[in-house]
Formats: C-alpha cells, structure tokens, sequence
C-alpha cells in the first residue's frame, strides 16, 4: 500500500482556517497518510490586518509553519485549500500563490492528483459555496480530481459556525486521504 502524501495549504488572517487546516491534516494523519501543513504567504500590509480586527492575532504568528511552494505542490497526491472568504471568491493571497503555478500546469505536474477546498466566513450565506467553487475552475484545467466533501453530517444543522468548519475539515481530511489511497 502506498502511503498518500497530503499537503494542507491555507491562508489565514486570524486563525480560523489556520484551525480548520490542522483538523484536517490531523484526520488525514489517521488515514495513514504523509502531511505536510504549508501556509500561504500574508501579503496584505500590516496596518490593514491590524486594523480590522485589533487585538486578534494575525498570520504572522503562524511563521512557524512553511510557506507553500512549487516544491510541495509537486511532491503532494492531494491537496486540501482552506482560506477565508473574500465577496464570494477565494482570498486573493490563494489566488496569486495558484496563478504561479502555471510553469507546473504546463509541464503536467499538477494533473492526476485529488483535491478539496473549504472555506470560513464571518457571517453565513455569505457565498461560502461560490467561494468553494473558485478554487475548482483551477484544479479541473490543472486535471485533478475533485473530492467535495459533499452532505455528510445532519447533526450539523444548527450547530455553530465553529464546530461545521471543524467538522468538514475532518470529514475533508480524512475523505481526501482516503481517496487518494483508494486511486493510489
């Protein structure tokens, strides 16, 4: 059996999806595959991070954790994204770390691998699902296949904004992974 290698690729400006991220790598971890958790670069200035939410800890707390690069792209069978909303699209510091890789989509080192993406808003029915989609339209081009975490827990009706981002991270993790070994 080989072993998935999953990378779990996430920008987060306050830590919300830094949480959603390590509930996934760790449900991902559980089914036997290699993680490598990589953060995408913050690149809003300073002064607007601080601004929005003061007092909040910001991205650059989570230095630690490695930027994603070319090299995590290529070495990964699967990727899970999880970035913030921004007006129904995915946060434009995912968007450029994505527009980068055309050099890899170019040379085929993207194809043939599994993905998922989930995503954090403040509000809900703020275009979360749009938000899921925008990263999809990138990964059908690169020729990925795409493994929605889809309807997976009724309980979850009701339950708070907190605890579904968790949930479906796990479920996401661990449905990726387990793809991925299923194909691999």
């Amino acid at each position: 059996m080989i072993q998935p290698k999953i990378a779990v690729i996430f920008y987060s400006t306050y830590g919300t999806n830094h949480a959603v991220a390590t509930a996934a790598a760790a449900a991902a971890r559980e089914a036997l595959a290699e993680v490598r958790p990589c953060r995408v670069a913050q690149t809003a200035p300073k002064a607007v991070v601080e601004g929005r939410r003061p007092g909040r800890p910001s991205s650059r707390s989570m230095s630690a954790i490695p930027e994603v690069s070319h090299a995590d792209m290529e070495w990964a069978d699967g990727y899970f994204f999880s970035c913030p909303n921004q007006y129904g699209n995915s946060a434009s510091q995912l968007r450029v770390f994505i527009d980068t890789l055309g050099c890899l989509w170019r040379a085929a080192k993207l194809s043939s691998r599994t993905a998922t993406a989930t995503t954090s808003a403040q509000n809900p029915h703020v275009g979360q699902e749009a938000t899921n989609l925008s990263p999809y339209t990138t990964l059908m081009h690169w020729g990925v296949i795409i493994a929605p975490p889809g309807y997976t827990d009724p309980s979850l009706f009701g339950a708070s904004p907190a605890i579904i981002r968790l949930s479906n991270a796990i479920v996401s993790g661990l449905h990726l992974a387990l793809l991925q070994l299923f194909l691999g």
